[in-house]
This record gives C-alpha cells, structure tokens and sequence, in this order.
C-alpha cells in the first residue's frame, strides 16, 4: 500500500545541524528533508504528524546488543529485545555471537537469520565469532551479510577465547570485515581473581569486581589490539572502551582503528556499587570518576567514534552472588537514547555530536546501506523525542523479558515518542503498534 507522511514542525538533527523543518516519507524511503515550518510538499501526503516541540533524530543504530537469541531465551529473545529497541528510538540493531549454539560458522549465521526474519521487529545484523580454529570458515562468508567478526581476546564462554598471537595475527591479516574487539588480558584477570578469593573467600564482593577486570587487564589487551591493526592494517573497532588510559590508543592519525564506548562506562563508577551492587556488574568492569570523566570528554574530542549499549539481559537470579559468581551485564537497549539526551542537557556533548555517535558513525564505520541519516533515499528510519517531559522509571514500563534495569526508579527528562522503522510507526506514545511487524536485515558496503 503507498503511503505518504509528514513530520512537519520537527526540531531536525542531522548531518551535523541542528533546525526546525519537515521529513516527507514514501514508503518505506525519506523523500524529502525540507527546511522551515509548515513548508507543504508539492503533491498532498495521507497523513501528517505536527511535530511542534520535539526533535526528529534519525534512528538509533545500536551495534553492540546481546538477544540472546538462540540458546537463552529464558531470559530474552529477538521479539522481546526488539521491542525495548523500538520503545527506547533505536532501529538497528547488530547482534554478538556468544549465543546457543554460537554464531560460528555460515550454517548458524543462517538460523539466527532466520530467527530475525520472523521476530525481530527492528532492523538486524548480525557479527560472527572467531575462534582458535575457525579462520578458514570465516573467510568463506559473504562480507556483505555479517557486520563484521567479533573476537573476544579476553575470558569469554566456550571456546570463544582468542588471545594467542600468532591466531590473532592471522585474522587480522587476512579478513576482509571489520573485527570488533573485547580486550581484557585473561591472564591478568586470573592472577588477580585468584588473589582477591585468597583474600576474601571464594565469591568476594561485586565492589572487588573492577580490582578483578581491572585497567590494566584492558590496556594491555587494547594495546595487543591497535599494534596488531596497525601492523596488518586492519579495520578494528575496539569495544567498550572503560579506562582513560585506553584513549590515549586512538586518534585522527590511524582513522581504520576506532573505538567504542558503552553506556555502562558513561553512567557509573566504582562509587555506584555500594547503592546498585551486582546491577551494574558488567565486562568490562565499570572503572572510577575520573575514568568516567575521560570517556565523557572523549566523546566529543574525537578518540571516541560510537556510542552502544552493551545490551546484556539475564534474569535477576542470575545476578545474585559477588564477583565471581553474579551474571555480567544489564539491559540498556531502551534507555540509551533518552539516558544520552540527559547528557546532552549537562553539557557533556551537543545533540549533534550525539547523533553523529549514535545514529551516524555506527552506520559508516561497518558500512550499513542507506541507514543512520537522514537523507532523500535512504530508509526511514527515526524517532521523535520531546524534552522537558517528566517520567520515571518503573518495571512496567520495561520491555526487555528480564523486567529489570539499573536505572529504576530515576526520573528522565526526555520522553520517546515515536519511533518509525523503514517509514512504519512502530512505536507510538508508549505502545507497539504492531506485534507482528518485522525489520529489514541490512546489508553492508564494502
């Protein structure tokens, strides 16, 4: 069915600016970014949404979420994750191999496709995982259909752990994808695990955590990282960044060596664990204030080129215990945007560099076709949010299926109202408009 809408009214940030117009969407496609109040378009749209007050962003693209999808739907699943994206403005979202079964090989890579293409109702992709043993399989998939390759060079699940050099070498050598890295040195965090149950018994507490996975264990593996890069010349993108010192790693002069920063890392510290405890234990380990600071700075000096989430549901269950024995990870995908807004009002960056970290760079830096702007041709994918609107945290507002957040009980400032996937009203005032609507897998220049 054709359909033409416009946002007219709309605050519009994009491409760096920042002023009050219209978005025409066709379809499924922007046709048009007009600039000015009440400019009506040549031909009569079918419905017309007065944006008066809000902003129009485009939509959060979010490459770094864990659904969970296959293997550990108890927790979470493409359908419920999807639906927190959805609710929280994001509308892509590239999902991490450490699933059940892992995502491997070409054959899982399908199945979870698969997976997506019947539940997932925001756009997709997903990464693949490298292994000790699985470089050979890595080079037969088709570029355009993975994000990119996700090596996890610190403790991780299953054989999933790759942190001897001379496998390191090779792939980064040789693939012709993005490698997005997790540095954690393990041997680091072993030696300092095994001091700190010496210490305080078997499980010490979550605020030992970050001594545990600490700065050090991150830098040296960051560094491994960017040397093999620059020696190899390869396109990385190191994730969750969460120390200072890390920082110093990245910069204009090695523009293939980028770096991310998770939500986490930009909203607590080691101070937070005496109020929110194993809530915000997560890997990396959330760092101090003054950590904290340099992420934040960095955001808009140049050394940081996305922001993400992180997103890492598990059941309140799962994170009872201390360091040891607490889950990892908390469920972010459907605050990030209005979490990063308030950021935004402090001071910390502008609403446009905000877009550039969340909607733009994302986009660019693993080359997704025609998504993360806002730009005649490209799909319509953006959120309408409104500031100076009041609302506070509560779980029934939550979607993620764990039904907790860390952020519970905090009073926002700024209020998602719509969000359109592909030129469709998803999400409107607080609801799904539809259960059954699916995202588009997205695909990739390279």
């Amino acid at each position: 069915m054709h359909k033409r809408t416009l946002i007219k009214n709309a605050t519009i940030v994009n491409e760096g600016e920042c002023f009050v117009g219209s978005l025409l969407i066709e379809n499924h496609h922007v046709e048009a970014v007009v600039r000015d109040r009440d400019v009506p378009p040549a031909c009569p749209p079918d419905e017309v949404i007065d944006a008066e007050g809000c902003f129009l962003l485009p939509g959060v693209v979010d490459t770094h979420v864990h659904f969970r999808e296959p293997g550990f739907t108890h927790k979470a699943d493409m359908k419920s994750e999807s639906r927190a994206a959805a609710a929280g403005g994001v509308t892509t979202v590239l999902d991490m191999p450490n699933t059940q079964p892992q995502t491997i090989t070409r054959e899982a890579l399908g199945k979870k496709e698969a997976l997506a293409r019947e539940k997932c109702l925001v756009n997709y992709g997903f990464f693949v995982g490298a292994t000790n043993d699985n470089h050979e399989e890595l080079l037969q998939i088709n570029p355009r259909r993975v994000a990119g390759i996700k090596v996890f060079m610190g403790s991780s699940t299953g054989n999933m752990l790759v942190d001897r050099e001379e496998v390191l070498a090779r792939l980064f050598a040789r693939t012709k994808v993005p490698i997005v890295t997790h540095c954690e040195d393990t041997s680091v965090i072993a030696a300092n695990m095994k001091a700190c149950c010496e210490a305080h018994g078997a499980d010490p507490a979550v605020a030992f955590h970050s001594e545990i996975r600490s700065a050090e264990a991150c830098l040296r593996s960051t560094k491994m990282a960017v040397r093999l890069a620059r020696e190899h010349g390869t396109r990385l993108h190191v994730a969750h960044l969460s120390t200072a010192a890390e920082l110093e790693l990245f910069g204009p002069a090695y523009p293939r060596i980028t770096a991310e920063v998770c939500l986490p890392h930009l909203l607590f510290t080691t101070d937070d664990y005496a109020r929110l405890g194993t809530r915000i234990k997560c890997n990396p380990a959330v760092k101090t204030a003054a950590d904290r600071a340099a992420l934040r700075q960095a955001l808009s000096d140049g050394r940081v080129t996305t922001v993400a989430t992180d997103h890492a549901p598990h059941l309140l269950r799962e994170k009872q215990g201390g360091a040891a024995r607490a889950a990892s990870g908390m469920p972010m995908v459907q605050f990030s945007l209005p979490a990063m807004l308030e950021l935004v009002d402090a001071g910390v960056l502008s609403i446009e560099r905000l877009v550039a970290l969340m909607c733009h760079a994302p986009a660019t830096v693993f080359g997704i076709e025609n998504r993360g702007f806002l730009r005649p041709g490209y799909k319509a994918d953006c959120v309408l949010v409104r500031p100076a609107m009041p609302w506070t945290l509560t779980p029934n507002r939550i979607e993620s299926k764990c039904n907790w957040s860390p952020l519970e009980g905090h009073t926002f400032r700024w209020r998602v109202e719509k969000t359109f996937c592909n030129g469709y009203l998803l999400y409107n005032n607080g609801h799904i408009t539809d259960e059954d609507h699916h995202g588009q897998a997205v695909t990739y220049a390279r």
